[in-house]
């Protein structure tokens, strides 16, 4: 046994099965390792960020950790913006980062870097191995790291000498320790809250994390109706449970005027597993915490305590019955458009009314897809997963990573075109391992979210260069071309007619299928 085996044994003994993974010539001896490991699943991505992106995906659906196995530090650079997604998105997740032998490094060959600077702003834990003997106790570390309250990213330095390092053959893998209990739900924060809900004035409840699963949001919705608060999500969730037999919540909404709107005339804010809302960027002359000024904050939880303890708590101190009505989810569409012109009104309609029971939905949609959840209230029971830290490009891996831990259930992207190009490799990941994803390309051919940042900066009329720099056109991007040439099935479609066609064929087939729907 080698400290790459005692890796890969830790990894498993702990009930980390599955590795996705871009490794180099630094991280053989621990591919060998997984080789001769048939328990560990083995995924390859093309790039990193393919690779980042799905171990989060397949977090946030396994409600455990991945590990991910990426080449030295410009291999770890490569997927660091999905690192920052995963980590806005409290995802447990761990990473080995391969380093050249200890000796080696001070040659300074041309792949050494500075691994622990490049992953600390994306990591909550990292650690280099000191060499063999200590590959299992730092791995073990790693996992009980990562699973910290909701998740946390923990990020493991491997030299080649501490992998290729031989231990004594009977060297038993290491048991992490269980992570740390969550902080205590406050009594004194249950009573602010429940004060706050009974002043009478105007109040809003935003919820985010573990609290979008199905039994929180059930109590939410109890003491929504008793109360009249208003539910509202914070704009970037990690995962929700939604649909028609479950609690109808409005998500926040991103564009700072619609938020402020949403938030005008609150007195009485709740935290719970949220932030205090903030503008996603600065503009002149626009506040930056959303809201109102004479707005009273109170944290019922936070992130990483138990939220549905909380919540349920809450309602004991409002005196709401465990059986009290809750909210409904409005009745589902009857009129669907049958023909015309494709546009994203139409396929988020006829998405939401045609979404299987239990689908996964993977959201990077940005402009064009905005409408989908309020219109997906009434859809089948499904979960909800988006962008959760702003970088673009996670849509097509998240969803490769959901389709991972749920083999048994239809993963769909909605993605925009633009953002797909970032990590388009991973449609090679979902045709290798035959995921059951559809994804659907919402081609409107142009940066439409940064031609609304102009606009919000006083900009009506673009010129050539600006165009150049937001229109994705001249050429346009042929998403038919791209998926086939990556073996996955693929058609193009500009009416609602061929659309709700090619729709109906996505979802009734088995493995990856792409619709290019050009509005």
């Amino acid at each position: 046994m080698n400290g790459a085996d005692h890796l890969c044994a830790t990894l498993l003994a702990n009930g980390v099965d599955t590795c996705f993974a871009n490794p180099g010539t630094s991280e053989m001896h621990f591919v060998a390792a997984l080789d001769r490991e048939t328990r560990m699943r083995c995924v390859l991505g093309l790039f990193e960020g393919v690779v980042t992106g799905a171990a989060d995906g397949y977090a946030r659906m396994a409600d455990k950790p991945a590990a991910t196995l990426l080449h030295l530090g410009p291999g770890l650079a490569n997927g660091l913006a999905n690192l920052h997604n995963a980590r806005r998105a409290f995802t447990p997740m761990v990473n080995v980062v391969g380093e050249h032998a200890s000796y080696h490094l001070q040659y300074d060959a041309p792949l050494t870097s500075d691994i622990e600077s490049l992953a600390r702003p994306m990591s909550h834990w990292v650690k280099r191995s000191g060499g063999a003997a200590s590959v299992g106790a730092d791995a073990a570390e790693a996992v009980r790291a990562a699973r910290q309250g909701q998740g946390r990213i923990a990020t493991l330095i491997l030299p080649a000498d501490a992998a290729w390092g031989e231990l004594p053959a009977d060297t038993a893998a290491v048991v992490a320790a269980a992570p740390d209990a969550p902080a205590p739900i406050s009594p004194e924060s249950v009573r602010a809250a429940a004060q706050a809900l009974r002043s009478g004035q105007p109040a809003m409840m935003m919820l985010g994390g573990l609290a979008l699963r199905e039994r929180p949001l059930a109590v939410a919705g109890r003491i929504a109706r008793a109360t009249g608060v208003k539910l509202v999500t914070e704009t970037s969730n990690r995962r929700a449970e939604r649909g028609a037999t479950r609690t109808p919540v409005d998500r926040f909404p991103y564009p700072l005027g619609a938020a402020l709107e949403k938030i005008q005339g609150i007195k009485q804010l709740v935290l719970v597993g949220a932030r205090d809302p903030v503008a996603f960027f600065a503009y002149p002359g626009k506040p930056s915490l959303l809201a109102p000024a004479d707005c009273a904050r109170t944290l019922l939880a936070h992130p990483d305590q138990d939220l549905t303890q909380a919540l349920e708590w809450l309602a004991d101190e409002l005196g709401i019955a465990p059986d009290a009505p809750g909210l409904q989810a409005p009745a589902p569409q009857t009129e669907l458009p049958v023909q015309g012109r494709l546009d994203s009104a139409a396929v988020g309609r006829l998405l939401a009314a045609r979404l299987p029971e239990h689908a996964i939905v993977c959201d990077e949609s940005i402009t064009q897809g905005r409408e989908f959840p309020a219109l997906s209230q009434a859809s089948a029971p499904h979960d909800y997963l988006q962008l959760t830290g702003g970088s673009i490009g996670i849509g097509l891996p998240l969803a490769t990573g959901a389709a991972v831990a749920c083999p048994g259930r239809k993963v769909i992207a909605l993605q925009a075109d633009g953002s797909a190009m970032y990590t388009a490799q991973a449609l090679w990941t979902q045709a290798r391992e035959n995921l059951d994803c559809l994804t659907i390309i919402l081609a409107n051919r142009s940066y439409a979210i940064l031609h609304g940042e102009m606009k919000s900066m006083g900009v009506t009329e673009l010129g050539r260069n600006a165009r150049r720099m937001l229109d994705l056109d001249e050429p346009a991007l042929d998403w038919v071309h791209l998926a086939r040439g990556m073996g996955v099935e693929a058609v193009r479609t500009d009416t609602v007619q061929a659309f709700a066609q090619a729709l109906a064929a996505g979802l009734a087939r088995q493995g990856p299928f792409l619709i290019e729907a050009v509005i």
